[in-house]
């Protein structure tokens, strides 16, 4: 009978963690089931999160990371006159408050896009459970690593010179997010955009207005469909090419030349 019960306690916490958002962090690693019971300790509550609410503020100091369990989050700075600057997206199984790490302070602020829920963990919790945990340690430091990646990724993007480029390269992005946690059951094909096309603007640096267009030109190229805020990707192989359109026109004019 304790046998038993030892089982079931278990699986009540794989579907607790295991099956939520703290997934990546945990059973990749091949943790054991004390060890999970560790990472299940560290975890305060599921909090529900309504659209438009604040997760947390610019100058709140760092008391957690939060795992996107279901739903969306921006995060995003605001500069002096007051407009906002959309620092990335946050979908299900992604980590949020990394930008506390430095100061102990959030340098941003992280926003609902929708209806969503979130696993709090306790920042003193989580560093000693680490430390119990080098494979939870390991796991998360691959995590904070995936974060400064795609950091550099949205900096080159904002440099680059050709408009349509960006917002290709931001939907390729969201697609193999989406298919990083294919467990989800979403089709990495057709993408339901949380965010709004004025996020989409503030983000890649953009006029509301050119985004819009944007996003016809590539209807009208085959490459996709849209219907309000779902976007379907007919042609995978398009939407590649356009994401290095520009490097590939500078080859050719240094070829001509």
């Amino acid at each position: 009978m304790e046998s038993n019960a030892n089982i079931l306690d278990l699986n009540q916490l794989r579907r607790s963690c295991g099956s939520c958002a703290l997934h990546e962090l945990c059973l990749p690693a091949g943790i054991g089931r004390d060890d999970l019971v560790r990472l299940d300790s560290a975890v305060r509550d599921r909090r529900a999160l309504d659209q438009g609410s604040m997760l947390y503020r610019d100058g709140d100091g760092l008391q957690a990371l939060y795992v996107v369990r279901s739903g969306s989050l921006k995060s995003f700075v605001l500069n002096e006159a007051g407009e906002v600057q959309i620092l990335g997206f946050h979908l299900p199984g992604e980590i949020v408050g990394f930008d506390a790490l430095a100061t102990d302070r959030h340098v941003s602020h992280a926003e609902a896009l929708e209806a969503s829920s979130i696993c709090e963990l306790p920042y003193a919790r989580l560093q000693q459970v680490a430390i119990e945990v080098p494979a939870l340690h390991r796991q998360l430091m691959r995590v904070i690593s995936r974060e400064m990646v795609e950091e550099h990724r949205h900096t080159v993007m904002m440099g680059r010179q050709q408009a349509q480029e960006q917002l290709a390269i931001f939907l390729k992005n969201l697609t193999d997010r989406y298919q990083r946690y294919q467990r989800l059951q979403r089709d990495a094909i057709t993408l339901t955009l949380p965010m709004s096309r004025y996020d989409i603007a503030k983000y890649l640096g953009l006029v509301v207005e050119t985004v819009s267009r944007l996003f016809s030109r590539m209807k009208e190229m085959g490459v996709l469909e849209v219907d309000r805020k779902s976007v379907r990707i007919l042609r995978p192989d398009l939407l590649a090419d356009l994401c290095r359109s520009s490097s590939v026109s500078t080859s050719k004019r240094r070829g001509t030349g």
